[in-house]
């Protein structure tokens, strides 16, 4: 479990690299670039940061309904082995 932990520290961390370069390079090249108009730049910008949110809502949407999927499962698993005891360990049945 240890191992599994580490890995994902590390994909994550490898991710948030890439993020912060990706960021890092295009702020470097709108700067730049001489030949557009500083409010295109803002709006380019602006739109850049808009689709980072929208990307994370939808990320974070997703988990939550697999997470919610997954619960929903245990809580059934968990009755089906409530009611399998209950009729095993009754003893009206032959």
């Amino acid at each position: 479990m240890n191992i599994q932990k580490s890995d994902s520290h590390l994909i994550m961390s490898l991710n948030a690299v890439g993020v912060v370069a990706a960021y890092g390079l295009l702020a470097l090249s709108l700067y730049l670039s001489t030949e557009v108009p500083l409010s295109t730049k803002g709006y380019w910008g602006m739109g850049i940061v808009l689709l980072t949110l929208s990307l994370i809502n939808l990320v974070k949407y997703r988990f939550d309904a697999r997470a919610y999927e997954d619960r929903i499962r245990q809580l059934e698993e968990a009755r089906n082995e409530r009611l399998l005891e209950d009729f095993v360990s009754d003893p009206k049945n032959p």
